[in-house]
């Protein structure tokens, strides 16, 4: 018998991972390697045997801290009190949950609405998935806020069936197997003896109930994928990378479960000027070498149209502006940012020989009170 691997390998999660982390990886897993995605496919079974066993141990807290204090041997019961704390959980063998498996993709055969009968285990509420879209807003539209129509793909009821799986006119039918428990019993021989152990039904697959005349509309599945457009408000301020969560609109729960949620990720394009950190935005305003020296009004552009500024004279390059409460409002308290304008010097070209003779005699005139920068900077380098 091949030595079984380690739970936390199986699921491709570090020992440290959260409890979100192991659902996630298992739900990623359980659709890869189920058997109704892989019919016939032994090795895929196995997988999702092996997957199902780690996952019903990582995810419950006290099995998770036996497991990591023990190991296997935790749930052997030839070790003895190593596994007796689970009372028969048959996670060596065929025993597993399709509960999760359910709630992590869409296929099966009729999961909704099974249970019930012999008094045994029933259906336990299964939550819906929750369903991703996107969105792609303007620089301008993130600041304004928008209402955008998204279109996506949902996991729902069967209309026909109303989840049974069944035909029009039938029902699903308790399992003869293990009489609608969803589970069987099964005796194992063990050198102390024979063992027994509960198991899912091979029959009926957990579900407690078959079908004989499968749904025409879903196929004996129960659910339906649909296509639905929804109109969503985006807010002002919404930044690139946020995500709008409207609850309850993503897949259908089952057995009284709670919906998914619909999550709208929102990507905001590249302004051709305006740079963003946070609720702030940043431009560069180039001026002339006339304009920083004396001082001007100048237009400068502004996340609502063009707005007048005033620079003062001298102003240097790279010098920064800011103008109070003119950048991005904040998503939640809606408050605004601020505007910084940076200003760049251009520096004038393809100069007459009139006019380079005239910036000559300028300079001269000016001395190096007016270069104090310069000045100083040679000083320090030459110290003399």
């Amino acid at each position: 018998m091949a030595e079984k691997r380690d739970y936390y390998e199986v699921l491709g999660v570090p020992r440290d991972a959260t409890t979100a982390d192991i659902k996630k990886a298992y739900r990623t897993l359980a659709r890869k390697y189920h058997p109704d995605v892989n019919p016939g496919n032994k090795e895929a079974e196995e997988k999702f045997k092996e997957i199902n066993e780690a996952h019903e141990v990582l995810k419950d807290a006290e099995k998770r801290a036996k497991y990591d204090q023990y190991g296997h041997a935790a749930f052997d019961p030839s070790m003895g009190a190593g596994g007796a704390g689970f009372g028969g959980a048959g996670f060596g063998g065929a025993g597993f949950d399709f509960g999760d498996i359910f709630s992590s993709f869409f296929g099966g055969s009729g999961f909704g609405g099974f249970g019930g009968g012999g008094g045994g285990r029933r259906s336990r509420a299964v939550d819906g998935d929750d369903v991703y879209t996107r969105v792609t807003l303007t620089f301008e539209e993130a600041f304004e806020g928008v209402k955008r129509d998204v279109t996506y793909r949902v996991v729902e009821e069967c209309p026909d069936c109303h989840g049974s799986g069944a035909a029009k006119g039938t029902e699903a039918e308790t399992c003869t197997q293990c009489k609608g428990t969803g589970q069987v019993t099964v005796n194992q021989r063990t050198p102390f003896g024979m063992m027994q152990s509960t198991t899912t039904c091979p029959s009926c697959r957990g579900r407690g109930k078959t079908v004989k005349n499968p749904c025409g509309n879903c196929n004996g599945k129960g659910y339906v994928r649909v296509e639905k457009k929804l109109s969503v408000s985006i807010p002002a301020g919404v930044d690139n990378g946020n995500r709008i969560v409207l609850r309850g609109k993503g897949d259908v729960g089952r057995n009284g479960g709670q919906n998914g949620d619909l999550v709208v990720e929102v990507t905001v394009r590249r302004h051709a000027f305006f740079e963003r950190e946070g609720d702030h935005v940043f431009c560069e305003v180039p001026i002339t070498f006339t304009e920083a020296t004396l001082g001007a009004e100048i237009d400068i552009p502004t996340l609502e149209g063009k707005q007048k500024y005033t620079v003062p004279e001298g102003t240097q390059y790279g010098t920064a502006f800011t103008l109070r409460g003119k950048g991005m409002p904040n998503v939640n308290t809606k408050r605004r940012g601020d505007l910084v304008i940076t200003v760049t010097i251009e520096v004038p070209k393809n100069l007459s020989e009139k006019q380079k003779q005239e910036l000559r005699e300028f300079a001269a005139s000016c001395g190096e009170k007016n270069n104090e920068k310069k000045s100083g900077f040679l000083k320090k380098i030459f110290k003399k």
